[in-house]
């Protein structure tokens, strides 16, 4: 146990630095993305004002064109008060808060990631980073690249991956994963006990973990492919990188709940996409020259970097936890 308290010192004072700058670049992408909404003209022609029923999302549909007067800069400000309110949330709990839970690495030697959501974000966001990076760079090797769908108003596409994690997570981890979840581990029925279930599947009982695994991987796959096969989507370069970022926020939901998953899936989109267009918008330069800025580049650095601590420290503990199991026996 001394030699695992000592490691974790070690390890403590740069994996907690990461992490503290994660959480401070997330914190900061919400200012950003209120300039870009509000304050910027990265939406040229149209702005916050255009009316959310004129989105191509609802073409086809009697929502469309329809006279309601509800622009994306009202969506946009629902839904980043959402997010910042999770954002809160997970900072602070459910037990300690953020700052609090990385200190007791490096004063107790311990890891205890069960204590705030805040820690589960940071520390498999920045994993998703990293293990995407890889995918990628695999891909390229064998010519297979990865194309996004193309949208020809920043504002929209903004606007689009803002909205897309509410909706993905509320389809393919709540619908698709946590309610299967309790059909297979569940011995209670209330409305109250299901619902709570949703939020946090950890509450379940699940005494066999194989056939959740297999839910995750299968439904991270069908992550994947709807990433890839419907309408003006990314091109199949992108299906690896979506399943494996799948089967991650199935973990991450299984094991810390909605709260995590979500804002780890708004991490990848929002957070990028705001920096990304701040950049484009100082620079007076496009959104695809922005993500090849310098600090866009660090900023990939940082969350690479953080991703290769993190997966490290994950793996020491649990193998000291192992050990000190097999020591107890």
């Amino acid at each position: 146990m001394q030699n695992s308290n000592k490691l974790f010192q070690a390890l403590g004072i740069p994996f907690t630095a990461l992490l503290s700058i994660i959480f401070g670049l997330l914190l900061v992408s919400f200012p950003i993305g209120i300039f870009i909404v509000f304050e910027s003209d990265v939406g040229g022609d149209i702005n916050f004002d255009y009316p959310v029923t004129h989105l191509e999302l609802f073409e086809g549909t009697a929502i469309y064109r329809a006279p309601v007067d509800v622009g994306i800069g009202d969506v946009f400000v629902v839904l980043w008060s959402f997010y910042a309110i999770l954002f809160v949330i997970s900072a602070l709990g459910p037990t300690t808060s953020f700052f609090k839970s990385l200190s007791s690495i490096i004063s107790l030697g311990k890891l205890d990631d069960s204590k705030n959501y805040m820690f589960g974000v940071a520390t498999w966001f920045s994993i998703l980073i990293l293990i995407s990076a890889l995918i990628n760079l695999v891909q390229e090797e064998f010519g297979i690249v990865t194309i996004p769908p193309l949208e020809e108003n920043n504002l929209i596409q903004f606007f689009y991956v803002s909205l897309a994690p509410l909706l993905e997570e509320f389809g393919f981890r709540i619908i698709l994963l946590g309610v299967p979840l309790f059909v297979l581990y569940s011995r209670r029925t209330s409305i109250k006990y299901f619902i709570r279930c949703l939020w946090t599947p950890s509450t379940l009982d699940i005494f066999d973990s194989k056939r959740a695994i297999f839910l995750i991987i299968f439904i991270g796959i069908l992550f994947g492919f709807a990433h890839i096969a419907f309408g003006e989507s990314w091109s199949e370069g992108k299906f690896a990188q979506a399943s494996v970022g799948g089967i991650i926020l199935g973990w991450v939901y299984l094991k810390y709940g909605f709260v995590a998953s979500l804002l780890i899936h708004w991490a990848t989109n929002y957070f990028v996409f705001s920096y990304a267009n701040f950049i484009a918008q100082i620079n007076f330069i496009s959104i695809d020259t922005a993500f090849s800025h310098s600090l866009m580049s660090s900023l990939e650095i940082l969350l690479l970097l953080s991703g290769v601590l993190s997966i490290t420290v994950l793996l020491v503990q649990k193998f000291y936890t192992k050990k000190e199991s097999n020591l107890e026996i």
